[in-house]
């Protein structure tokens, strides 16, 4: 056969799977309605695992059987995804537990921060809830969830990522651990100074302190001026308010203006950050399962069976309902080597029928699926 002929015979054979398939999803269908009647569940693991050794065993070699295993599986998946559709448009959905908002009660609530007072996170709080709310701060992350699940607090703000140096990777592991749900997010940029004494001046300054994260991140501006000592310190807010009690001309801080201003230094020089762009992502946490109306992105995290394709299968809920993903993360199971825990950002609102669809398929066929937030 020459391979215009080849490609006639495919076009044949594909022509005689297409209608093959067709006529198994009109099946599916119908397996679908008996489920519906019986509130049998859609995803059954061993019938599956059976299946896909049946159709194995029909093929010939090695190569063939591997991947009439894979083919299969991708059309038993496929079959599922209808049949979710279909419970759905017969309203069987899920109830997903949350309470929908018009807004946040934020009158009279106490917020939560970790850090000290002048500190970015401080910054993000007085961003969102305003310089009259009711605050407190926080050594550790931790204690920040700790406040807000035994009522000490109502809402947390908390990093979760920043544009330079990528993911708060704990934050992520407490989310998985503490039952407090993401309600809104804020986007604060990182605008890094040189703050002094009130009589400093920039050619006064021996030594700078700071985190050591703000210190890399002004590593162009500092290393400009090598006879300046870099001290790192536990966060940038320590370090404009040592500056502040040690009274030294030569000593300044790498912090936030907002540190300045609560701290009563001067600024000697501003935007001192390498990266002019770079903003730091804030969510604000309740122990209310609650959304507002307009909310347009959820967090999720799944865990999955240790097998080759899993995340394949879950991540292919949101392709088959248009569902658009914006960012994935992974984190290591404590006790659990080599297995991980998904953080995903998808668009959307708790109310889509489309994003009900993809949760209700990823909660039946994940290990555990847990909505952290829709905001």
């Amino acid at each position: 056969m020459d391979l215009q002929e080849c490609r006639q015979e495919l076009d044949g054979i594909d022509r005689q799977l297409v209608e093959l398939f067709e006529r198994r999803m009109k099946i599916c269908g119908a397996v679908a309605e008996t489920k519906i009647a019986s509130g049998k569940a859609v995803y059954d693991a061993e019938r599956e695992k059976q299946k896909l050794e049946a159709v194995a065993s029909m093929s010939h070699g090695d190569f063939n059987r591997t991947a009439v295993q894979e083919l299969f599986s991708q059309i038993m998946t496929i079959s599922r995804r209808l049949q979710y559709r279909l419970l759905a448009e017969h309203g069987q959905g899920v109830d997903l537990g949350f309470k929908k908002v018009e807004r946040l009660p934020v009158d009279g609530a106490r917020i939560v921060y970790q850090g000290v007072e002048g500190a970015y996170s401080h910054g993000a709080a007085l961003q969102y809830f305003g310089e009259n709310a009711d605050m407190f701060h926080v050594e550790l992350f931790e204690d920040a969830m700790k406040a807000v699940c035994g009522g000490q607090a109502d809402f947390a703000v908390l990093p979760l990522e920043n544009s330079s140096a990528g993911a708060v990777v704990d934050m992520y592991d407490l989310l998985s651990r503490y039952e407090n749900y993401i309600v809104a997010e804020i986007f604060l940029p990182v605008n890094h100074a040189l703050l002094g004494t009130a009589d400093a001046c920039e050619e006064q300054i021996r030594t700078v302190y700071s985190h050591p994260q703000a210190l890399m991140q002004s590593s162009r501006y500092l290393n400009a001026h090598r006879e300046w000592k870099q001290v790192s310190t536990e966060n940038t807010a320590v370090a404009a308010r040592k500056v502040l009690e040690d009274g030294d001309p030569s000593q300044a801080a790498v912090a936030s203006e907002i540190a300045g201003k609560l701290y009563g230094l001067k600024v000697l020089k501003s935007a001192v950050q390498n990266n002019q762009g770079n903003t730091t992502r804030f969510v604000i946490l309740s122990r209310q399962q609650i959304y507002r109306r307009d909310a347009g992105k959820i967090s999720i995290c799944f865990e999955l069976p240790h097998r080759s394709g899993t995340l394949y299968n879950m991540l292919g809920h949101f392709i088959f309902n248009h569902v658009n993903m914006v960012m994935i993360e992974s984190r290591p199971i404590p006790g659990r080597n080599w297995e991980y825990r998904f953080f995903v950002d998808i668009e959307g609102n708790l109310e889509d029928p489309a994003v009900e669809n993809a949760l209700k398929g990823i909660g039946a066929e994940a290990l555990n699926m847990r909505i952290l937030g829709n905001y």
